[in-house]
């Protein structure tokens, strides 16, 4: 789900660019969350870290989108920032807070739909590997970055993760499948690690430490290719 932030002053342009996104969602697929701001203030002391994208108009009555932007940038330093104005002078300016682009008002659908695409370019090429997971207590993304290993537990899987240990599931299999591209290797029947976290392997390589601290063990069938797998993956990191 991307998070959209609309941030204008002007309510009927609001919902005018709310309509503009639920057709581009609906024509792309796309699964987009809209929230409306009215000024430049509210965006800030209401500000959610969650936004992937904002639209920020530049003239606003009580906070300006520049003064808004300079604030958004101390709180969060990747969200997208488009710029909206009336008037071009102002678009070279916001790049100074690292804005995507501006879009001179009134806007039309096809800008939109250029301006859409291209983020989600741009975003999908920058954004880190994840992966969505689901258990009783709710949906949760999950950079891979901070998953460390996963494992068995009571015919489920845990994930142990930098933040919080999750459980999922999905089967073993299933998330070796879904892995084993971004770095990570069956160790033993119950175990799924993160190699990017493996610090020392045992003599007889029948465990492995994590960075962490976290012993894990290798299984006898497992071994073989494990090691030809980290070997590998430290040559890549040369």
């Amino acid at each position: 789900m991307t998070h959209i932030a609309i941030c204008d002053d002007e309510e009927q342009f609001v919902t005018h660019m709310s309509e503009l996104l639920k057709r581009y969602a609906e024509e792309t697929g796309e699964e987009i969350r809209v929230t409306a701001y009215y000024d430049g203030m509210e965006l800030i002391e209401k500000y959610d870290t969650t936004i992937d994208l904002i639209f920020l108009d530049i003239q606003m009555r009580m906070v300006d989108g520049l003064r808004t932007a300079a604030h958004i940038r101390q709180m969060d330093e990747r969200v997208g920032l488009i710029f909206l104005t009336t008037l071009t002078q102002y678009g070279l300016e916001g790049y100074r807070y690292q804005a995507q682009d501006y879009i001179i008002k009134p806007i039309k659908y096809v800008r939109l739909k250029a301006e859409m695409d291209q983020w989600f370019r741009r975003h999908r090429r920058d954004d880190s590997p994840s992966i969505a997971v689901a258990n009783d207590t709710g949906r949760y993304k999950i950079i891979l970055k901070s998953l460390r290993y996963v494992e068995t537990f009571n015919r489920n899987l845990l994930l142990h993760t930098e933040q919080e240990n999750i459980i999922c599931y999905k089967s073993m299999k299933e998330m070796e499948r879904k892995l084993q591209e971004y770095g990570f290797v069956r160790c033993h029947t119950s175990y799924l690690v993160n190699l990017g976290y493996v610090k020392a392997v045992s003599s007889k390589a029948l465990e492995i430490t994590l960075v962490t601290g976290e012993v894990i063990p290798v299984s006898q069938p497992k071994r073989k290719e494990f090691m030809e797998r980290l070997a590998e993956y430290l040559g890549e990191q040369l």
